[in-house]
């Protein structure tokens, strides 16, 4: 089994090669972008179990438990090393984040808000292009550090390998012999290392591929995140395989290249070519669409919907993607509301465990 490098390990060593770092909460980004200018993007994702008190003194009791982690984090110290923090604008609690750290309670390391648009057509490629070029402006005054276009490009391409490389993953996880821990484990480690790390940590573990299909009934999860982890734990101990993934922290990002030469335009494509979304307003027919020919290319049995308490984008569609997969396939489906700030309760494993169980 490959060892997958911790996130503090990484930070520390992308540090000592001169590099800074920017803490990216979710969930769209241009990871590319940070890299042309020498920053290493690290996800926040929470974190979750996170004493939540900093963060629920600035926001309302609907917030969700993401932003409310995230900001209970930034203020108590846990992103006081970070040089940068991006807060892009996926939903209305994220954008009142960036709000609330721009004009209310400022961090001591600039912020910046990019904005990703919700169409997918040429104009809104070009829009996204000029976005980015101004971001890249304001990285410039920050890092002193001006990239040429090719450098932009490459950077391009080496994110591009990587995320070819974990969609490789996902495609053969049947037949990878990891639990659902160790492969989330090693799929999330794209959140943090370098493009060029985790794509060589990809190819060794498909290096150890096996001929023999893993056993056991095989789930799609769908949600922002697989937080808590625990949850992985139940479905290992359950005999389940996650064989599809609609996670808006992995799933929802397997990004296709972009096909212009002009770095920047070539950028905001591949920005704009990931699965559906409803953060990013897709229709709700098209995401049925596609999590019915996931399911169906990866032997599906049953979907579990594992969504954050109070996400709006979320649990709007989740009623009629419900009703629209069991409609067109007749899978058994499960919806699990967590909190990030606690752990994953005994109603959820149950549930679970009787989900899985009633597929055996």
């Amino acid at each position: 089994m490959v060892e997958v490098p911790s996130r503090g390990a990484t930070i520390a060593a992308w540090r000592e090669q001169g590099g800074g770092i920017a803490a990216v909460f979710p969930i769209h980004h241009p990871r590319a972008l940070w890299r042309a200018y020498g920053l290493l993007p690290v996800e926040v994702w929470g974190p979750p179990v996170t004493d939540t008190s900093r963060g629920d003194a600035r926001l309302q009791a609907y917030t969700c438990s993401v932003v409310r982690c995230g900001l209970a984090f930034l203020e108590s110290g846990g992103l006081e090393d970070v040089d940068l923090v991006v807060v892009p604008h996926a939903c209305d609690s994220l954008q009142g984040l960036g709000s609330l750290l721009l004009d209310f309670a400022p961090p001591r390391q600039p912020v910046i808000t990019p904005y990703i648009p919700r169409t997918r057509d040429a104009a809104a490629a070009e829009f996204l292009a000029h976005e980015l070029r101004s971001v890249g402006l304001r990285l410039a005054e920050i890092t002193g550090h001006q990239p040429d276009a090719a450098a932009v490009m490459a950077c391009n391409q080496a994110e591009a390998q990587a995320d070819r490389q974990r969609l490789a993953l996902f495609e053969a996880r049947r037949h990878l012999p990891l639990t659902n821990l160790e492969f989330y484990r090693l799929v999330r480690a794209r959140e943090y290392l370098p493009a060029q790390d985790f794509a060589a940590l990809a190819q060794a573990a498909l290096a150890e591929r096996i001929d023999e299909a893993l056993p056991g009934p095989g789930v799609m999860l769908s949600g922002l995140l697989p937080e808590p982890m625990a949850l992985l734990g139940v479905l290992d101990r359950a005999g389940a395989v996650v064989v599809a993934d609609d996670y808006a922290c992995s799933g929802r990002r397997h990004y296709r290249a972009g096909s212009s030469d002009e770095p920047w335009l070539n950028m905001a494509q591949s920005l704009l070519a990931g699965p559906p979304d409803p953060t990013l307003g897709h229709p709700i027919a098209q995401r049925v669409d596609h999590l019915v020919q996931a399911c169906q290319s990866a032997g599906v049995d049953a979907v579990i919907f594992h969504g954050v308490k109070f996400c709006e984008p979320e649990r709007f569609d989740l009623p009629m993607v419900q009703a629209g997969l069991q409609a067109r396939l007749g899978l058994p489906c499960v919806d699990l509301e967590v909190d990030l700030a606690s752990p994953l309760g005994h109603q959820a494993v149950t549930r679970i465990e009787a989900l899985v169980e009633g597929l055996s």
